[in-house]
């Protein structure tokens, strides 16, 4: 006999009609068709045109849980758009292992039924917000990471950074990376900074190719407000970048303010999660070494 689920109404979010997602898009409805389960997407699909279609943004009056199909790109895109609802999203990986969406097309029906079910750890994760300052533009968010860097071109960028109004420094580099724990395996580590435990409250600022040999990355409380002020001596614009999709354009003389977003995402994992497992398997830590 099935359990009952623990949620009835299911809202399932994709990037795009994409044929690749074909197969994990019916395999995943396929396995909703056995519940007693309301389920919608955010797009239309011409091979299941009997789905109904809401956008993601009335998510949250129609359903109670977000599974995003694709990888961490489609999980933190989903994220960003479901931010201030509190609901939680769970991410069904299709392709190479992610960081965030962990349940597998494999595995789908015991994991998912699991989850359904309310075998599940709740995890917790703060956003970010970047605002251009004394600019009507509305604020970005990011669930990884924002990224100031030269727009265009290849310039490195003139800038300087303060920590809630202190000075920090001024440097020349081809952009930073302000980081939370969650994106530290992302951008933020190729620009050589540390990988930090999801459940730190902290940020990192990590320079991109700085100009200097003495700038390390720096981990600061995410409780700050960061401002980033683009130099009048830039002859180009700079972008302000958020988990990876271009967004502001910041002028010489202006200043992004990076800040926690005042809500949080609830992502749902397996009980047996275990981030540090899914480090060794991405980073292949641990691999047996040939002579």
């Amino acid at each position: 006999m099935t359990t009952q689920s623990a949620f009835k109404r299911i809202g399932l979010f994709i990037r795009k009609d994409d044929p690749v997602m074909e197969n994990a898009v019916e395999q995943v409805n396929e396995f909703l068709a056995t519940r007693d389960l309301t389920v919608v997407c955010n797009e239309p699909l011409s091979f299941l045109p009997s789905l109904d279609v809401i956008s993601i943004k009335e998510f949250k009056t129609h359903c109670d849980l977000t599974i995003a199909i694709g990888g961490d790109g489609t999980l933190l895109s989903a994220s960003r758009a479901l931010a201030g609802t509190n609901m939680p999203v769970v991410g069904i990986n299709v392709g190479r292992l992610g960081f965030l969406a962990d349940v597998t097309l494999t595995n789908l029906s015991h994991q998912l039924d699991a989850i359904l079910c309310g075998h599940y750890r709740d995890d917790s994760r703060f956003l970010l917000n970047a605002t251009i300052k004394d600019s009507t533009k509305a604020p970005s968010i990011a669930m990884n990471d924002v990224v100031i860097h030269s727009h265009q071109n290849l310039h490195m960028i003139e800038f300087e950074t303060h920590i809630n109004g202190r000075f920090l420094n001024s440097q020349r580099a081809d952009g930073i990376v302000v980081s939370t724990p969650t994106g530290s395996t992302a951008y933020a580590m190729s620009a050589g900074g540390p990988i930090l435990d999801v459940d730190l409250d902290v940020v990192v600022l990590a320079s991109v190719c700085p100009h200097t040999l003495s700038n390390r990355p720096l981990v600061i409380s995410a409780n700050n407000v960061i401002e980033i002020t683009l130099s009048e001596n830039n002859i180009t614009t700079a972008m302000v970048t958020c988990d990876g999709r271009p967004g502001l354009v910041l002028q010489p003389g202006q200043t992004v303010r990076i800040e926690k977003h005042e809500s949080r995402i609830r992502l749902l994992h397996l009980e047996d999660h275990d981030h540090y497992s899914i480090l060794r398997a991405k980073l292949e830590w641990g691999r047996k070494l040939t002579c």
